[in-house]
């Protein structure tokens, strides 16, 4: 797949190498191609933002929910150009349009282009429009072209996809890199010349794909942003290491065991965010370690699926009791396929809260951080410690005197990208 994607590049970026020109051409929807897909809709729309996508049926609202606070500000008066379609593929997890295809995307053209293109991957395991409201929207409105994927699997099931433990995982890396190299395509055949600059940007588990691109095709982008990006590294720390103790000791935490907090604060979680640890409880590590240790460690649970949901410390194949460092080296393995350096190749800015929960950052961007000094790349990143965000911006709505939205400094880590480039 790999070797077909340089192909893929070659012919698709010297072909639309065409001169700049000073304004974007006339609208031709008929006429726009995107190399290597199997199926496209191209539509020209009155507005490419949420504002009008919601009520032309462009979105899927259901992708982006909860993504964001509700006060977050929404532009409009973006006209321009929608490609909706699918790479070959041969998993069905992805059910938007009745398509029952994978690797769809989503390409945005406006029509006053500022020469850029942003490139994202879906955070968590949304679909192709789970990034509209955090990062397209505001994008859009500065004139950048846009493109999304859906990372080739979705789902809570996604670790289905792949023939081997941790293929999914890895195929993620390998649709960014194609939907980039199809993407600047377009933008050429659209525009008359190939973007002169290219960002790469996302959230969690999109974060992890920036990182993976500038470290791995760092020639295919100008620079990303990573906003709380999922931390694999072979030895750990990674989800398979902080979340287990989370699930074993919060139910003596609940119940008022002093000794149960400690631990859960030694695995990572800032004591100042302990106020989020019920919904996390709740909602987020137990599916989340499930989920990932199945990708990773199918052979942990034997024939279960992703194991047993809130199964408490001392039940029979308990994600609870899960152990990343004893577990047999063919783990380490997997993970390895998909694992980071911190060699990055193209300047990075890392954004993560204080209070992140989810990936407590003690564990997760402070490690990304001394990996990129270790490597001797400290100069192309810049690493931003929020005080008092967490994973997710919707919950500021729910605690808005405790808690500050992410977005916001995504959006000023875009322009601050912007003049370090120049």
């Amino acid at each position: 797949m790999r070797a077909a994607l340089v192909a893929g590049a070659v012919t698709a970026l010297v072909a639309f190498s065409a001169p700049a020109v000073a304004a974007a051409a006339p609208r031709d929807c008929a006429r726009l191609h995107v190399p290597m897909a199997e199926r496209q809709v191209v539509s020209c729309l009155d507005e490419l933002t949420t504002a009008g996508t919601v009520e032309s049926g462009h979105t899927v609202a259901a992708d982006w929910a909860g993504l964001t606070q509700a006060s977050l500000p929404q532009p409009s008066g973006v006209p321009g150009i929608q490609v909706d379609g699918y790479f070959r593929d041969t998993s069905t997890t992805n059910t938007t349009h009745g398509w029952n295809h994978d690797a769809q995307f989503v390409l945005r053209l406006p029509d006053r282009w500022n020469g850029g293109l942003v490139v994202t991957g879906s955070p968590g395991s949304r679909r192709q429009y789970a990034n509209d409201r955090a990062i397209a929207d505001f994008v859009l409105s500065k004139g950048y072209a846009f493109a999304a994927t859906d990372k080739g699997n979705t789902g809570v099931t996604f670790y289905h996809d792949g023939r081997r433990p941790g293929d999914a995982v890895a195929e993620w890396n390998t649709r960014v890199t194609q939907l980039t190299i199809a993407a600047k395509a377009v933008a050429a055949q659209r525009y008359g010349r190939l973007p002169d600059r290219t960002l790469v940007a996302g959230i969690s588990n999109g974060g992890y794909l920036v990182r993976w691109q500038l470290e791995n095709v760092p020639w295919l982008y100008d620079g990303g942003v990573d906003w709380e990006g999922t931390l694999w590294t072979t030895n750990g720390p990674n989800l398979l290491t902080f979340l287990p103790p989370a699930m074993k000791h919060f139910p003596a935490y609940a119940a008022g065991s002093p000794q149960a907090r400690e631990a859960l604060v030694a695995a990572g979680y800032a004591p100042e965010s302990e106020f989020l640890w019920p919904f996390h409880h709740q909602y987020y590590w137990d599916l989340t370690q499930r989920t990932y240790r199945e990708e990773f460690d199918p052979s942990f649970d034997g024939d279960l699926d992703a194991g047993v949901p809130y199964c408490a410390s001392g039940t029979p194949d308990c994600d609870a009791d899960y152990d990343y460092a004893s577990r047999p080296a063919s783990v380490k393995a997997a993970v390895a396929k998909v694992a980071l350096t911190g060699r990055i190749g193209k300047p990075l800015i890392t954004l993560q809260g204080t209070l992140d929960t989810l990936l407590p950052i003690a564990a997760s961007g402070d490690v990304y951080a001394r990996m990129v000094r270790d490597k001797g790349r400290g100069p192309l990143h810049r690493y931003h410690r929020v005080a008092n965000a967490t994973h997710t911006d919707g919950l500021v709505d729910a605690f808005p005197d405790r808690l500050v939205p992410l977005a916001p400094e995504f959006q000023k880590a875009v322009t601050e990208l912007e003049n370090w480039l120049r």
